[in-house]
C-alpha cells in the first residue's frame, strides 16, 4: 500500500468553501482516476499559524505504479483547476509513504 499525501495550508477564511470544493468537487475527480483505493481528509491540530488552516489530504494505492500513473496521466491537470479556483489562498506540498507493516 502506498500512501499518496497532499497537505494544504490555506487561508481560515476560504476554508469552509476550500473544504466543501475539496470533498463536492475535487477528491472525487480524484478517485474517478481508478488510481486510488480510498481516501481520507484530516484537519492538523498542531504546529498552527495564526490565520492559516492546514489539512492532509490522504490517498491510498495498491501500488507505486498507480501514483506514477497519476502523475503523468491525471495530475497536472487537477492540479492547475485547484490553484485557479484558490490562487495566492495556499500553499501545498506532496509525498508517498510506503505502509512497512
Amino acid at each position: 500500500m502506498i500512501l499518496y499525501n497532499v497537505t494544504v495550508s490555506l487561508d481560515e477564511n476560504i476554508e469552509t468553501d476550500w473544504l466543501t470544493w475539496m470533498k463536492e468537487d475535487h477528491i472525487p475527480k480524484v478517485m474517478d482516476t481508478g488510481m486510488f483505493v480510498d481516501r481520507k481528509i484530516f484537519r492538523l491540530l498542531s504546529h498552527e499559524q495564526e490565520g492559516a488552516i492546514t489539512y492532509a489530504i490522504q490517498y491510498f494505492a495498491d501500488s507505486i505504479n498507480h501514483i506514477h500513473e497519476y502523475q503523468e496521466k491525471h495530475a497536472e491537470a487537477l492540479q492547475t483547476e485547484h490553484t485557479e479556483k484558490f490562487k495566492d489562498k495556499f500553499v501545498a506540498f506532496r509525498t508517498m509513504l510506503e505502509h512497512v507493516d
